[in-house]
């Protein structure tokens, strides 16, 4: 289990120095099928844990509305066009997702932990890196720029929040491995395309939608500025490993 999408990003980044507040409304956790023990089955565990399934497959809400979405990489969710169908736990337990695939080569294991003070619960958790969540996001805006109404601000404001805080090096070079990977190549190799082609513009998707999340609080042309330059950056960093 990889813990991916926004609570991810600001697990690296905090605040990355914005004025505008790190917010998200459930858990998006990545599943390696070939890693997943056969017992206890995930739908049980996850019922007595107090969640229900919602309509849609790996679409998860718990006490308080809590959300958790359980994903599979679509380079392994197997035939289908929805549900991911894994070994034993079935095809509804999670969804297939495409852009996931780097965050089960690039993770590392932290600590997590509550929010409130008094809560003292403690939690290892793998959790994706810069790099994964950097494919993810770019892929997730690529494939909603054809539906304009289901792109969120939030991605590519959580774009700049990666961009802010990482060592581009650091980042380039895994990006490089990851686009060489069998499993995580082509979605990464797409991801750098789109960084490319839609990145580097001033009204591309990727810095409008930044600038629209921080309307109200702080200046959308120099957060458009930042956008752009930050990942022209990042692709002259990924030239100079090639």
């Amino acid at each position: 289990m990889v813990l991916v999408g926004a609570q991810a990003v600001y697990f690296h980044t905090g605040d990355a120095d914005l004025a505008t507040a790190p917010t998200t409304t459930d858990a998006d956790v990545a599943l390696a099928p070939d890693r997943l023990a056969d017992e206890p089955l995930l739908e049980e565990a996850l019922r007595r844990a107090g969640f229900v399934r919602e309509a849609d497959p790996g679409t998860w809400r718990g006490q308080g509305a809590v959300a958790i979405d359980l994903m599979v990489p679509e380079a392994l969710s197997g035939p289908g066009s929805r549900g991911a169908r894994l070994p034993v736990h079935g095809r509804w337990v999670a969804r297939r997702a495409r852009g996931f695939e780097p965050a089960l080569i690039d993770n590392e294991t932290h600590e997590i932990q509550s929010f409130e003070p008094d809560d003292d619960r403690r939690a290892h958790l793998r959790v994706a890196g810069p790099a994964a969540l950097l494919v993810a996001k770019v892929v997730k805006i690529e494939e909603r720029r054809a539906t304009p109404r289901r792109l969120k601000p939030k991605d590519g404001l959580d774009v700049l929040r990666l961009l802010r805080v990482v060592d581009m090096g650091e980042v380039a070079q895994r990006l490089q491995l990851l686009a060489a990977d069998e499993m995580a190549g082509e979605v990464t190799r797409s991801a750098l395309a789109s960084l490319r082609e839609h990145g580097t513009e001033s009204d591309g998707p990727i810095a409008a939608l930044a600038a629209s999340a921080v309307t109200g609080t702080e200046d959308p042309d120099i957060t458009i500025e930042s956008t752009v330059l930050l990942v022209e950056e990042l692709l002259q960093a990924c030239d100079e490993r090639r």
